[in-house]
């Protein structure tokens, strides 16, 4: 009945159309008769769509309203808490403190604190302020000849391509500002990197910007650009949350000739970068690839980034740094709810570790084989306010980086058009004329505001607690309800291991059949 109702209803139209201009003689009504005559017959005769076969016209709306729901659902429906992956709360306190302006609520909380899955700290009677509060920490082992003393939060990896120009010079200009880092992403060191800031060069499996005709690792090109005094540290990117063991993704539509030509790539075509690296095959060749790589930078911190996988595997890479006496200075885990640019569904959704257990797994492995103390941890991976900050931190990292947060200080509304080159506020795109609407001398003091009014937060929490120095932040601190009557610390969640244990082989059970698996020789 509703598909001859529509239809009957489509003639009805074009007939009293028709009728008006017979007998009314209203030429005028041509213009809205013709198209409206064209688009009937142009529905009932192509074959693509069955919905405007059926409901010629009338079917347009239904593509409309479907093109502008996340619209309408963001501006007049959402909730303040419901919104995903950033509920509009979050998505507010990023942009006041960016914007620098009031960034405290009024008539107390609207979050559920008896839901399950709440998590909270408590207070220390001697609470300390800001100021009296470590707010940055060395990176750099026995084996580094340059440390660098970082700040707990950095901008995390983001490629010149996946974001454009003008987003990359925000965020470096910003980081000169606040004094803190930037991330490349694996898409190479571009010149608009280069404005003044902190640097940390990733370098992933398409080894672009230091890489010969053929993809693979040139030494002579990573030399040049490691050594320069911007670029603080090297990150050797194994794998991201977004979407694990799958290589970053350059849509063709945002491949242009200078990227190109950064990354070496041949124009027309999507840039992937391989699963996995070439320059080694197994954890031993990586550790002294490793060392190769600090080698060539003048002895700079050289870390890796990894979503956790295959526990087994990360235990054979903690082996061969048993093995060679070689390690990272940082390893940063990157969390499965992570991810800025294109990746498939199945990866976002189902493959890799969360953050929260990616932490914790990677700090117990390293206090295990005694080398906790020489290997800094990076969390990132949805990190947004100074609370989030602290619960990483409870779990074992000592940095935290952010990403989508630097985007939306920068100027992102959250539209998730990141992977179509449409991004409407020229952050996640290479359109020119999009572009233009991001102006760099305005953005780049938005970012440094984000970072410095984040960052006090997170040391007000800390000090709250009556800590001086975020490391000395431990699990039993952080609470979280995991029933509707039962409350659990992190340490009760997730049992920490007794230093060097690994090496007596006093392995806790729940590691124990990895442990076994993992080899140094073989990934």
């Amino acid at each position: 009945m509703r598909n001859q109702f529509y239809y009957a209803f489509g003639v009805v139209l074009l007939s009293v159309y028709i009728f008006l201009i017979m007998f009314h003689r209203e030429p005028w009504m041509l213009v809205i008769l013709i198209p409206l005559a064209l688009i009937y017959l142009h529905d009932i005769i192509q074959k693509k769509h069955a919905i405007l076969r059926n409901f010629p016209i009338l079917g347009h709306l239904r593509f409309m309203f479907e093109f502008i729901r996340p619209e309408i659902r963001q501006y007049f429906i959402a909730g303040d808490q419901e919104e995903s992956p950033y509920d509009r709360e979050t998505r507010t306190l990023i942009y006041e403190r960016a914007k620098n302006i009031r960034d405290t609520v009024p008539f107390g909380t609207q979050r559920d604190i008896l839901a399950i899955g709440y998590e909270w700290t408590l207070h220390s009677m001697n609470a300390l302020k800001p100021a009296e509060v470590e707010p940055r920490i060395i990176v750099g082992s026995d084996l580094c000849k340059q440390p660098y003393s970082s700040s707990r939060l950095n901008i995390s990896g983001m490629s010149f391509g996946a974001l454009s120009a003008n987003a990359v010079m925000a965020m470096n200009a910003g980081a000169k500002i606040g004094n803190f880092a930037q991330a490349t992403g694996e898409g190479g060191l571009s010149p608009y990197h280069l404005q003044g800031g902190d640097i940390i060069w990733q370098i992933g499996t398409g080894y672009f910007g230091c890489r010969d005709d053929q993809g693979n690792f040139a030494p002579d090109e990573f030399a040049k650009e490691a050594n320069r005094p911007e670029v603080k540290m090297i990150e050797l990117k194994l794998s991201q949350g977004a979407k694990p063991s799958h290589g970053g993704i350059l849509p063709a539509a945002k491949l242009t000739p200078e990227i190109a030509a950064i990354r070496k790539a041949p124009m027309g075509h999507d840039v992937l970068s391989p699963g996995k690296h070439t320059a080694f095959k197994t954890p031993i060749e990586m550790m002294y690839f490793i060392q190769k790589l600090r080698d060539l930078s003048g002895g700079k911190p050289v870390g890796i980034k990894m979503c956790l996988g295959l526990h087994h595997e990360f235990y054979g890479i903690c082996k061969a740094m048993i093995e060679t006496g070689i390690y990272p200075d940082l390893i940063t885990v990157d969390g499965a709810e992570g991810g800025t640019g294109a990746a498939p569904v199945e990866f976002v959704n189902h493959v890799g570790t969360p953050l929260h257990y990616g932490i914790q797994f990677v700090h117990n492995a390293l206090v295990g084989i005694n080398l906790r103390d020489k290997i800094r941890i990076a969390a990132s991976g949805k990190i947004s306010t100074g609370f989030d900050m602290v619960t990483k931190v409870a779990l074992g990292a000592d940095i935290c980086n952010m990403a989508r947060p630097m985007m939306m200080a920068t100027g992102c509304i959250q539209s998730m058009q990141c992977n179509t080159n449409t991004c409407p506020t020229g952050v996640a795109t290479q359109d020119k004329r999009l572009q233009r609407a991001l102006v760099v001398d305005d953005k780049k003091q938005r970012v440094a505001n984000f970072h410095e009014v984040t960052v006090h937060s997170f040391l007000e929490l800390i000090g709250a607690m009556g800590l001086k120095n975020p490391s000395e932040l431990s699990r039993d601190r952080i609470y979280r309800r995991v029933h509707c009557d039962v409350v659990k610390t992190f340490d009760e969640i997730y049992p920490n291991v007794e230093p060097g244990s690994f090496l007596t082989g006093n392995v806790p059970e729940i590691y124990a059949k990895d442990w076994a698996l993992g080899r140094a020789d073989r990934f």
